[in-house]
């Protein structure tokens, strides 16, 4: 029976807040079928009787419905717990750690999902806290709160580009790494500074890029659009060093989706004539939103303080 739920505002809605479509959520994935966000949201609609004029409700901002809004996040701390999984963009499956909590759980919320290991690091960092979500919420000041969420908003951005650039071509990773070092600076403004090398593939790499805009030095570029489970070695690492040595360059920028192990990374850092860096999955995805490739700025907010110097009698 669909019932109403505290909206967080005057009175009462019947939009339910994020932690209480869970269950929902799961219900709508227990088929084990793949499902649109379409198809969820239909199912959400239903199972708490929410109106044609309900789901229109627009947030704040006038920008978002809060219904859109809060399904979205509903499906992000799913994701983050591993209880759903993307297979593609806009679609999901349940998994059988979902399966099984919606088994033995009528009632799911975040502290339910704080059993989960994946969430807990997602909510709270890398640093051991025990206190409950609501109890850190609640001890911290405004801007701590800001500081917070704008850290899961862009942690969130980022697992979304992650998915869209597994969705994408080899080909298309490879441009897509040319374009993020041009917009960090590199290549400069000469046309054809940064290119995706078709002869040189068989020889390890794959780009090069100018590292200023005279083409003094140049930085080499090996891309590659791997799973995030699989783990770079130091096989890769020595084979492009070779690679780079091979084209007589000093400089070598290794990027995947992936990670890399720490014999890899401990190599690479023992170079000395080379110069190699390497950007794993959750760097590039950072680097994109710090360079804005692949996002586009939805909301601006100003946090304002007094103007002393306006009261100032001088």
């Amino acid at each position: 029976m669909p019932v109403l739920y505290s909206g967080g505002g005057q009175g009462l809605m019947a939009i339910p807040k994020y932690y209480e479509m869970y269950h929902a959520f799961l219900s709508c994935l227990s088929d084990g079928m793949v499902h649109t966000n379409k198809d969820i949201r239909e199912y959400v609609i239903k199972e708490f009787g929410i109106t044609d004029g309900e789901a229109a409700e627009l947030l704040p901002s006038g920008k978002q419905r809060i219904l859109d809004n809060r399904i979205g996040w509903c499906r992000a701390y799913l994701k983050k717990a591993e209880l759903i999984e993307s297979p593609a963009r806009a679609q999901f499956f349940i998994t059988e750690k979902g399966k099984a909590l919606l088994q033995k759980t009528v009632v799911i919320d975040d502290d339910v999902l704080m059993q989960y290991p994946s969430f807990v690091a997602f909510k709270k960092g890398t640093t051991a806290r025990t206190r409950s979500v609501s109890a850190v919420n609640e001890s911290e000041t405004p801007q701590e709160t800001l500081d917070r969420v704008y850290s899961e908003v862009n942690a969130q951005l980022a697992d979304d580009l992650y998915t869209f650039i597994m969705s994408q071509t080899p080909d298309f990773f490879e441009a897509l790494v040319i374009r993020l070092l041009e917009s960090m600076g590199y290549g400069g403004t000469i046309q054809g500074a940064g290119m995706v090398t078709q002869s040189s593939r068989d020889e390890g790499i794959d780009g090069i890029i100018n590292e200023d805009k005279l083409g003094f030095d140049q930085i080499y570029i090996q891309a590659k659009r791997w799973e995030t489970d699989k783990t770079v070695g130091r096989p890769e690492i020595q084979k492009f060093v070779g690679a780079l040595a091979g084209q007589g360059a000093t400089k070598g920028v290794f990027i995947t989706t992936a990670h890399f192990s720490s014999a890899a990374v401990e190599y690479a850092q023992k170079q000395h004539t080379t110069k190699v860096i390497l950007i794993d999955g959750k760097r590039l995805t950072d680097l994109m939103i710090e360079h804005e490739l692949g996002v586009t700025t939805e909301y601006t907010y100003k946090i304002r303080k007094i103007d002393t110097d306006f009261f100032s009698e001088e």
